[in-house]
């Protein structure tokens, strides 16, 4: 696997294994994610914050602390040592169960693009075992690896000013929580309790149980 390495300013790194969005890819970056987050040691050279994306790892140092070019050595060896390894596991810690009322206003145009009935649609979506690729967008929004290939649909041509705070929804081959009212263009299919995101790491699993009530 290429990897490619990168400044973003003058005070953070990247490494990127890839373009794509995969679960292999996701796996990889995790665990060095994971790996980099247990190191005493990357961080007594001056790294303060470390955030992984769908296919790479975003590295915050201050330029002060180390020669940046040591802190670089030590995360490449990092990296490459990783990548060696032939589980892709994402390492995480906390697996968490959200309930879900499958109630979304675009249920049944996930349904429609994609040929099956609504309860279909809820079947599948709670039936998988989600991992949080990462947290982005707003605090504590997880996007999520592991939608069903029957659900991927298109998001909406013209976005919602106001996706209330919980919703649940599909955007693409993702899905995730909106944390809070914000706007956005993804199918919601359900609505979940928002304050249960507050606890979610990249790396956690989630599975989604289908409730009538909160």
């Amino acid at each position: 696997m290429t990897v490619e390495r990168y400044f973003i300013g003058d005070a953070c790194i990247g490494w990127s294994l890839g373009n794509s969005i995969s679960s292999e890819i996701s796996g990889r970056v995790l665990r060095i994610y994971h790996t980099l987050k247990n190191r005493a040691d990357v961080f007594e050279l001056g790294v303060r914050d470390i955030v992984p994306s769908y296919n790479a790892v975003a590295v915050h140092i201050d330029p002060a602390a180390s020669p940046v070019q040591k802190i670089i050595d030590m995360i490449d060896t990092i990296v490459h040592t990783e990548l060696q390894r032939k589980t892709v596991s994402a390492a995480g810690k906390n697996p968490v169960t959200l309930p879900v009322c499958y109630t979304g206003e675009d249920l049944g145009r996930v349904a429609g693009v994609n040929g099956l009935t609504i309860e279909t649609v809820i079947r599948l979506h709670s039936a998988a075992v989600y991992t949080v690729a990462m947290v982005g967008f707003l605090p504590h929004f997880p996007y999520l690896i592991g939608l069903d290939d029957r659900l991927v649909t298109p998001r909406l041509d013209n976005p919602r000013t106001r996706v209330p705070a919980g919703a649940v929804a599909i955007g693409g081959a993702q899905t995730g929580v909106y944390p809070r009212q914000s706007p956005g263009g993804w199918n919601i299919v359900g609505v979940t309790d928002p304050e249960t995101l507050t606890c979610i790491k990249p790396g956690d699993t989630i599975k989604f149980e289908a409730v009538e009530t909160l």
